[in-house]
């Protein structure tokens, strides 16, 4: 029997998850999961979480639980895929300091996500080693599991460049233990947040995956539309409308042409246009929020099934450091 290439995938609890979480990643996991080719490992990447929120760490356990909770719901399934917790599994701290150890300054400061990740934090202070350094912690997160392939946006490329650099260091100084990974590269719609910037907790203007009810009926009343379309009467240009752009996500592609030739000739109005949206967000989500309500109310099934993530996760990653230790001669 020929075992299935392993992936790896994580992310870090920071928040609640939001649409651009499930349409940029999740989505593209639990249909990963379900293609049946791939033996799959997604983690709560708590110790990445650090980096940018090391003074305030209050909330980390509550939006992990929560994570976990919403990956469930919206359809990984723990039979078929490892979820489990970064920081439960301690290899990943051993692997880190070797890594470091071998990995070159150079490569770390000409990151260019660096300076990027500094501009859009500028309210907090990230001259730390650990945000430096988180490269290296990704490094090991991803070969402990000998990992194939990590499923990544365009803009993530240069982590994941790095990390094959630093496997093809450790095989090169000490011995061939770790595959090289390759990217497997997603395609991620347009889904800016309620203020047309990009979706980000950060920039308080998302739509998360647990809203409902009045708190959504307000983000959505709230959305930003053509800026041209100043009254009703005006025709609308849909190519730069933000709520068109959800609606080409979450309505039928017959009603989508129908809202897209009434806004060019203002046979439709930005209020019920985002009257259409809200309904078809919440019955779009309608199955995940079912779900969520599910797995609140057996909080034990969620901590189970992140014990027995871990303690399978745990297996790989011990298996792999002994390799390592062995080839580094300590």
């Amino acid at each position: 029997m020929v075992s299935k290439k392993r992936i790896l995938s994580g992310m870090r609890p920071t928040g609640r998850l939001h649409l651009g979480n499930l349409h940029g990643a999740l989505t593209n996991w639990v249909e990963l999961q379900n293609e049946g080719t791939y033996d799959c490992f997604y983690f709560v990447a708590d110790w990445h979480a650090l980096t940018s929120d090391y003074s305030d760490t209050d909330r980390i356990r509550e939006y992990s639980l929560d994570m976990i909770v919403d990956w469930l719901s919206v359809g990984l399934d723990p039979v078929k895929s490892t979820l489990f917790i970064q920081s439960r599994i301690k290899e990943h701290a051993e692997l880190f300091v070797i890594l470091s150890m071998i990995t070159p300054l150079a490569w770390l400061e000409r990151n260019p996500t660096y300076k990027e990740m500094k501009a859009e934090l500028a309210d907090k202070d990230l001259s730390t080693f650990g945000f430096l350094g988180y490269p290296v912690l990704q490094a090991a997160d991803i070969i402990m599991y000998k990992a194939y392939g990590v499923p990544v946006g365009v803009d993530q490329l240069p982590h994941i460049e790095l990390t094959r650099e630093i496997a093809r260091r450790f095989n090169f100084l000490y011995r061939e233990i770790f595959p090289v990974p390759e990217p497997l590269l997603t395609t991620v719609p347009k889904m800016l947040g309620i203020d047309g910037r990009k979706m980000s907790k950060s920039y308080e203007n998302s739509i998360y995956l647990r809203d409902r009810g009045k708190v959504l009926k307000e983000k959505v009343e709230s959305m930003f539309t053509d800026p041209q379309r100043m009254r009703r009467k005006d025709p609308g240009r849909p190519e730069v409308c933000n709520v068109f752009s959800f609606h080409a996500i979450y309505t039928s592609p017959e009603n989508v042409r129908e809202i897209e030739t009434e806004c060019r000739r203002a046979g439709i109005g930005c209020v019920e246009c985002k009257k259409r949206l809200m309904q078809d967000i919440l019955e779009g989500m309608r199955t995940i929020h079912e779900r969520q309500d599910y797995y609140d109310r057996h909080m034990d099934e969620v901590r189970d099934i992140m014990a027995d993530g871990n303690l399978r996760a745990s297996r790989v990653a011990g298996a792999t450091m002994k390799e390592v230790m062995d080839a580094i001669k300590l």
